[in-house]
C-alpha cells in the first residue's frame, strides 16, 4: 500500500510517500510497524493524539481495519480560521 506523510509528519520521518508492504491488520498495527524501522518513524508517531489518519481519502481511526486499503495517510489535525 502507499502511505502519505503531510506537513511536520512529513519533515520527521524525511520522505512524502512511500510504498510499504504489511501485514497489519489495523492501523495501529502499521504505525507499530513504522515506529519500529528507525528513530525518524518513532519520532513521528509518538504521539498519536497528534495525528490523523485517512484511509483511501476518507478520514479514518486508528482501529480501523486495513483490509482493502490502497492508501494511508498521515497528518496533523487541521485548524480553521
Amino acid at each position: 500500500m502507499d502511505v502519505l506523510y503531510f506537513a511536520w509528519v512529513r519533515e520527521r520521518i524525511g520522505v512524502p510517500r512511500e510504498r510499504v508492504e504489511t501485514a497489519a491488520a489495523t492501523v495501529s498495527d502499521l504505525v507499530e510497524e513504522l515506529r519500529g524501522r528507525e528513530d525518524r518513524y518513532a519520532a513521528a508517531f509518538a504521539d498519536l493524539s497528534a495525528l490523523r489518519v485517512a484511509l483511501d481519502q476518507e478520514l479514518s481511526e486508528f482501529d480501523s481495519p486495513l483490509d482493502g486499503v490502497r492508501e494511508v495517510a498521515f497528518f496533523p489535525p487541521m485548524t480553521g480560521g
